[in-house]
């Protein structure tokens, strides 16, 4: 018996190595890495066997790490040692089934890559038992050449790998998506809350429909509506469609009333209307007013989310409106000025607030060149606007003048991209 203290092994090794018994008997070959998918240890549970002579299928029983002592020929079990049942565990992760060959998300590549191999690390404890756990999983072509060259002997097939600059990922940000088995990386709020919600978006797009449904399922509703608003009509249809039209309202009330408006247009009447039923009803008013335009329209394509002042008003009103405002800040570039009767008289770009003091009147600020366009322009013309004028929005006004919503830059960009 040679003990070798910490040394480095992978699934694709560990896979179809013999396991003998004290006395020397084989008794069968590695068929699968055990693991609890909840311990925080990252340590291998068992492995499980295919019993000698079988050709398929395992045998119901794993060789637990603890029990386990290592050869030049094998792995064998301590004297005394036995057998054990593979528990029937819901949280028990089998690597090679559950993880090899499985998508899973790379946030800091912001992508959606398969799983090639799993690096192991085994490690003595002070009491002479055996520990083995796991590092990272193999994301890139060294995983997949070791495999590939499976059956040559161990040290040639490190010496060719050792060529490949590796690509991991480590095993903390990896967890079990249930139920579908799968495996993804684990996004906490926190690192969600850090990624574009394009870049979600786009990893929705590669994952299988379950993987995604999964983790479109995870995201809380602030992030899952920005996440919403980035993804193809089709794919927002496919999203809400399998959940509950309460949680579906909880995310539509997060997400910009247009956008939420042009999602439910593409669902059936009887979805939309029990989604609906679930908001609350300011948000759902403002919703229901823009279902009425079309979605080609200025109408259809603005948002009820600005911020507009009376004429008479002062910088120092522009700061209380902003901090009040519960649409999305970053998109505010303009303040809208409005007479007594709702009519837009002026608008002022937020860059010239910033530079004047508390007191100064909004109206007598250098003011932007005032734009409009009508409810029912179409794309085309609002397309056209932006592009003549240069603008970063565009106030949308009814018949009588009156501002009912406005237009922003990244709507044009949509349609352009649609087109």
């Amino acid at each position: 018996m040679t003990r070798y203290g910490t040394q480095r092994t992978t699934v694709s090794a560990l896979l179809g190595r013999a396991v003998f018994d004290s006395q020397g008997s084989l008794l069968g070959r590695v068929r699968e890495v055990a693991v609890l998918a909840g311990d925080p240890s990252s340590g291998v549970l068992g492995l499980v066997l295919k019993p000698s002579g079988a050709r398929n299928g395992m045998s119901g029983e794993m060789a637990a790490i603890a029990e386990l002592e290592r050869s030049s020929d094998g792995l064998r079990l301590l004297t005394s040692a036995k057998l054990l049942a593979l528990p029937q565990d819901q949280e028990l992760l089998l690597l090679e089934r559950d993880l090899l060959d499985q998508q899973i998300i790379d946030v800091h590549g912001r992508k959606v890559v398969r799983v090639n191999d799993v690096n192991l690390e085994w490690e003595e404890l002070p009491d002479s038992k055996l520990a083995l756990r796991i590092l990272e999983v193999e994301v890139g072509l060294r995983g997949a050449v070791r495999r590939l060259l499976k059956g040559l002997p161990p040290g040639s097939i490190e010496q060719i790998v050792s060529r490949f600059k590796p690509s991991v990922i480590p095993w903390e940000f990896v967890d079990l998506i249930d139920p579908s088995r799968r495996v993804r990386l684990k996004v906490d709020q926190d690192r969600l809350s850090q990624m574009h919600p394009s870049d979600i978006a786009d990893i929705l797009e590669e994952l299988a429909p379950p993987e995604r449904q999964a983790l479109f399922e995870s995201l809380n509703e602030e992030i899952a509506a920005e996440t919403l608003e980035e993804v193809d009509p089709r794919l927002q249809k496919s999203l809400v469609q399998a959940l509950d039209s309460e949680h579906v309202a909880g995310i539509v009330e997060e997400m910009d009333p247009g956008a939420a408006a042009d999602l439910l247009a593409e669902l059936s009447d009887e979805k939309s209307e029990a989604i609906l039923e679930e908001m609350d009803p300011e948000g759902r008013q403002e919703v229901e007013e823009l279902l009425e335009f079309s979605q080609d329209s200025a109408a259809g394509r603005m948002t009820t989310e600005y911020i507009a002042l009376p004429e008479t008003a002062k910088v120092t009103d522009v700061h209380a409106a902003l901090q009040d405002f519960e649409g999305d800040i970053e998109l505010i570039t303009d303040i809208y000025l409005l007479d007594e009767q709702e009519q837009i008289r002026a608008i002022v770009p937020i860059v010239r607030i910033l530079l004047a003091t508390p007191e100064e009147l909004l109206a007598e600020l250098p003011l932007g060149h005032l734009v409009t366009c009508h409810v029912n322009a179409n794309g085309r013309k609002v397309a056209e606007l932006f592009d003549k004028y240069n603008l970063r929005s565009l106030p949308v006004v009814d018949e009588e003048h009156k501002l009912v919503g406005v237009v922003h830059a990244e709507q044009v960009i949509a349609l352009l991209r649609e087109q």
